[in-house]
């Protein structure tokens, strides 16, 4: 047996880390007009774009289907971004019920800045670039709530995952 954090592990703590944010930024709407220069974007609203862009962008490509343009998704209010996570989430369940064999098969990335020689890489390795990159940046985030005077409970580290949430039965 090889020890690993399954893919749908990584799905549910994206999906419970994009819950979470989605409601605190609900809460704390003035988040969405803070600067952020990161990767580009310029304030928070476009930071989350990008997250959830991405999410569905990658979701998409494994699955084999026509990936969205970039310029023709939404860029707000947050609900709409979220349904573009929403969407991925539901594209990354369907592809978990393929069979395991086909999560190693060979992946050709499409995107121009990625080495020619580095674009094959395993289906596997997509998913969990997809599902980390979002976490990556919700961390990075993370780090202008506290300075910015917003409130901050959340434990997101996948070790507490379900830590923020009720038991369900």
């Amino acid at each position: 047996m090889t020890a690993a954090v399954t893919l749908e592990e990584l799905l549910a703590w994206n999906e419970q880390s994009s819950r979470y944010w989605k409601a605190h930024l609900d809460a704390n709407p003035a988040l969405l007009h803070l600067p952020f220069d990161v990767g580009g974007t310029t304030d928070v609203l476009n930071f989350i774009r990008h997250i959830w862009v991405a999410e569905l962008r990658w979701a998409q490509r494994l699955a084999g289907v026509p990936v969205a343009a970039s310029q023709e998704l939404p860029t707000g209010p947050p609900d709409a971004l979220f349904a573009l996570h929403l969407r991925a989430a539901e594209i990354y369940r369907h592809l978990f019920t393929a069979a395991e064999d086909t999560w190693n098969d060979s992946f050709d990335i499409d995107i121009d800045f990625v080495p020619a020689g580095e674009r094959a890489v395993s289906r596997r390795r997509v998913v969990a670039h997809a599902l980390l990159h979002s976490q990556r940046h919700w961390a990075q985030l993370a780090t202008i709530i506290p300075t910015d005077g917003f409130p901050w409970q959340f434990r997101a580290d996948l070790l507490f995952k379900g830590c923020n949430e009720p038991a369900q039965s």
